[in-house]
C-alpha cells in the first residue's frame, strides 16, 4: 500500500503507544500486518541468527483468553509500588502525566482482548532457558524487529503499544497458543486503526540531563 508521507524524524518522534485510541470494531487486513512484518524482517539480530517467530492472533476466542491474562496482570501492576501513576509524585508535572499513563493502561488492561489484531514476537532458544547473566545480546536480536514492525505500523496509519505485562502468564499463553517449549515471547504488540491523528513528539527529560561525555560527568 501507499505510506503516508512520514519523514524519518517525524516517524520515530510520533510513533507513541496507543492505548484509548485503538480502534476495537475496524478490522485489521492481515495483509497489512504481513508488510509491516516484512518490514520487521529487515532488523538487525546477533550474528545474522534470525532467531525470531511473529505469533498474530485473530481469533477472538484466542484474543478474548489472552485479554484476560493481560487485565490480570494489568491490575496486579496498577496496585504495585511500580505502577507509572506512582512515579515521580514529588514533580506536579510529571505526576499528571504519570496519571494519565496509569489512565490509560487500565482502558487497555480492560479492552486487550477486544483488539483486533495481537503481534506476540518470540525468540526461539535451545530448551527454552534463558542464560544467566547478561541477556542483552538476546533480546537485542528480537526486540529492534518488534520496533521496526510498530514503525512499519504506525506509517501504515495502524496504532500500537509496547506491552510485557501479559509475561506474569507467559506460561499460560504458551499452552493457549500451543507455542513449542524452546520458544520465548518477548512483547505483546495490540494493532489496530486508531481514532484521530493528532500524534506529536511527547515530552522527555532534556538531553542534557542524561547525556554522559567520555565518561559519567
Amino acid at each position: 500500500m501507499t505510506t503516508p508521507p512520514l519523514s524519518p524524524d517525524e516517524l520515530l518522534t510520533t510513533t507513541r503507544s496507543v492505548r484509548k485510541r485503538l480502534d476495537l470494531s475496524r478490522p485489521v487486513p492481515l495483509d497489512l500486518v504481513r508488510e509491516c512484518l516484512e518490514i520487521a524482517l529487515q532488523a538487525p539480530s546477533g550474528g545474522n541468527s534470525q532467531g525470531w517467530h511473529w505469533v498474530v492472533v485473530t481469533d477472538p476466542e484466542l484474543r478474548a483468553r489472552i485479554g484476560e491474562y493481560y487485565g490480570r496482570a494489568t491490575r496486579a501492576y496498577l496496585a504495585s509500588k511500580a505502577s507509572a501513576g506512582k512515579l515521580f509524585q514529588d514533580d506536579p508535572d510529571r505526576a499528571a502525566t504519570q496519571r494519565r499513563v496509569s489512565d490509560s493502561a487500565a482502558h487497555l488492561g480492560e479492552h486487550m482482548g477486544e483488539v483486533p489484531v495481537l503481534v506476540i514476537p518470540c525468540i526461539e532458544l535451545p530448551g527454552g532457558r534463558l542464560p544467566e547473566g547478561s541477556q542483552a545480546g538476546l533480546w537485542g536480536s528480537l526486540l529492534p524487529a518488534a520496533w521496526s514492525y510498530m514503525l512499519a505500523a504506525r506509517a501504515r496509519g495502524l496504532g500500537t503499544a509496547w506491552t510485557t505485562l501479559h509475561l506474569a502468564y507467559e506460561a499460560e499463553v504458551a499452552e493457549l497458543l500451543g507455542l513449542p517449549a524452546e520458544v520465548r515471547q518477548g512483547v505483546l504488540i495490540p494493532t489496530a486503526y486508531y481514532t484521530g491523528d493528532t500524534f506529536r513528539p511527547a515530552p522527555r527529560v532534556p538531553l542534557d540531563r542524561v547525556l554522559h561525555l567520555d565518561g559519567w560527568t
